[in-house]
Order: C-alpha cells, then sequence, then structure tokens
C-alpha cells in the first residue's frame, strides 16, 4: 500500500508495536477484530495481547481492570460495538472509576461514520460522538488522517487518562505532514484561511471539507477550514478565537446532528460568547440510512457530498 493512503489503525498499532518493545507495561486487547499490523503484535507479545472473543463488554471489564493495576491498556473493536454495546461497562468501569482512580485505558474504534458503508446501519457508527461526549472523565479524539493518528500513539501513552480514538475504517491520504508539529493538546487545526464562512470539521469529512474549498476557490469564494481532532476536553477559548472574524460557522461531521456531536459543541461556544456568528449544520438527519452503496454514493443521497456542500455554502453566503 502506498505510504500516502494508510489506514489510521495499521499506523497506530504499527506505532504501538514499537513502543511495546520499550515499555513492557503495555497491554493489548482485542474484541476478536484484527488487522494487518496487529498479527506481527500478537506474536510477539504473547504474554501482553489478549483476543476476549466477539465479547466488547467483557473487552471493557478487563482492560479496566488492568488499567486500574497501573498498566497501559489498549482496547480494541468494531467502532459502534464497543462505543454503544459497552457503553455501560464504560460509564460504571472507567468513567466513574476514573474518578476515584488514575487510569491510562484507551479504547479505540475502527469504522466510524459510514466507513463500512456496505454493512447497513447495524455496522454504522452515528452516535458514538455525542453519547461519549456525555461522560465525563473520558477524553475524545477524532483524528482525520493517519499522520495524526500516529502521533496520537506517544500522547495515549504519556497521558495517564481514558481515551476515545475514533478511527476510520478506510485507507486515506495524509492531510497533515508527517513531520510537522501538531499542537494535540490544542485539539484543532486552521487548515485553510478565509473570508466569511468558516468550515468545522473532523474526522473522514475534513478531507471533503478540502475538496470543498478547493471547488469554491475556483469561483473566487475563500472559506476557513477548521479540523477539530479533540472533541473533548476542547479548547473553548482559542477555537473562538480562531473563529471570531468569520460571519458565518458551517459544522460538517459525519453523525447525527442537533444531538449533541461537534454542531452542539460549536455551538456551546457561541452561546458561552454571546457570539452574533450564525451557526449552520450539516450532518445526518434524524433518520438511519438502510440503503447500500458506496461512501460517495450515500454522501450524496444524504447532500452531504462535495457539490451539494458547496452549494449550501453558496446559499449561507447570500
Amino acid at each position: 500500500m502506498s505510504k500516502d493512503l494508510m489506514a489510521m489503525r495499521d499506523v497506530f498499532i504499527e506505532k504501538l508495536y514499537y513502543r511495546m518493545h520499550k515499555d513492557k507495561n503495555i497491554f493489548f486487547l482485542t474484541a476478536d477484530f484484527g488487522s494487518p499490523m496487529l498479527d506481527q503484535l500478537k506474536t510477539k507479545f504473547k504474554d501482553r495481547f489478549l483476543n476476549v472473543g466477539i465479547a466488547e463488554q467483557n473487552l471493557i471489564n478487563i482492560a479496566s481492570g488492568l488499567a486500574i493495576e497501573g498498566y497501559v491498556v489498549y482496547a480494541y473493536g468494531l467502532a459502534p460495538f464497543i462505543s454503544m454495546r459497552s457503553y455501560e461497562q464504560i460509564r460504571v468501569n472507567i468513567s466513574i472509576q476514573n474518578q476515584l482512580k488514575e487510569m491510562n485505558i484507551n479504547l479505540i474504534g475502527v469504522g466510524v461514520g459510514l466507513s463500512y458503508e456496505v454493512s447497513g446501519p447495524t455496522h454504522h457508527c452515528l452516535e458514538d460522538i455525542a453519547i461519549l461526549r456525555t461522560l465525563p472523565n473520558l477524553m475524545f479524539f477524532s483524528p482525520s488522517d493517519w499522520v495524526l493518528a500516529e502521533k496520537l500513539v506517544d500522547f495515549s501513552i504519556k497521558v495517564k487518562k481514558p481515551k476515545y480514538f475514533r478511527f476510520d475504517a478506510k485507507p486515506l491520504p495524509p492531510i497533515y505532514h508527517s513531520k510537522g508539529k501538531i499542537n494535540i493538546r490544542k485539539g484543532f487545526s486552521i487548515l485553510r484561511k478565509g473570508e466569511k464562512l468558516c468550515l468545522v470539521s473532523t474526522g473522514y469529512f475534513t478531507h471533503t471539507a478540502m475538496k470543498v474549498a478547493e471547488l469554491l476557490e475556483e469561483e473566487g469564494i475563500h472559506i476557513g477550514i477548521i479540523d477539530v481532532f479533540m472533541l473533548k476536553p476542547f479548547s473553548s477559548k482559542s477555537f473562538y478565537e480562531a473563529i471570531s472574524n468569520f460571519k458565518f460557522v458551517l459544522t460538517l461531521e459525519e453523525g447525527f446532528i442537533n444531538k449533541g456531536g461537534l454542531d452542539s459543541l460549536v455551538s456551546a461556544v457561541l452561546d458561552d460568547n454571546k457570539s452574533k456568528i450564525q451557526i449552520s449544520r450539516m450532518g445526518f438527519k434524524d433518520a438511519h440510512v438502510f440503503e447500500i452503496g458506496s461512501r460517495q454514493y450515500l454522501h450524496k443521497m444524504c447532500s452531504l457530498d462535495e457539490i451539494s456542500i458547496a452549494g449550501n455554502i453558496k446559499r449561507i453566503l447570500k
């Protein structure tokens, strides 16, 4: 596979594999979910790798126990199941427990949004931003490319707090430069400066946002783009400073809107600052996606393709 086109999970696990050579305190657990790099890890570190089977609730139970004992733990599974099937275990064993005792447990959810587009709504993951952001003591990451995913490995080991990583399943091109510096704690990056409107996106849709900006650039419309890769905790003050010169903000996420996702996060910042910036939201409305087709086809069907987004931006600016 081209180095320019890589899956977040493969890069993350590969970096973690090399860290496990030096740090014998790291454990990796999976709910019978694999990846090419995982085969190498489980062969090399048989004493620190555990496959609990298709049992995400038990995955959280065991991972939490190891984390309470002071180990750095990674719990790996399909995003819709690790975030929703085991929600009570995350709430009780991680969110509540961490308020009493330090834990470094890292949940890796793969296949967010419509990553598994041909598997239908049971395997789509459009709710995780909203439901996991509500839990205290849980950091939330939504990287847009494999460069960010790779840089999150060292952060995940160093910062001794529970974390959820929202990984796309598809190989994607890089947005960030592999040798560039990224302020992880700030939680967002300004990818493009613009004039009247700023497009605020997260995860896969940041790639779409960049394409939309290029389309509009051809028509002389210059929009800003901010990629939000850490949704909790959120640098509200820094973020508001970044968008304060815009008249309009449009949020874009591969999740349900008006339900506590990225749009709610941005809206809260505007409300807290009594801002006059007008906010619009784009994402999935109050319905599951039952149609089967490519991701691009489903986005177009839901008016979330580049042409539809660009058209909406032009309407807002008018």
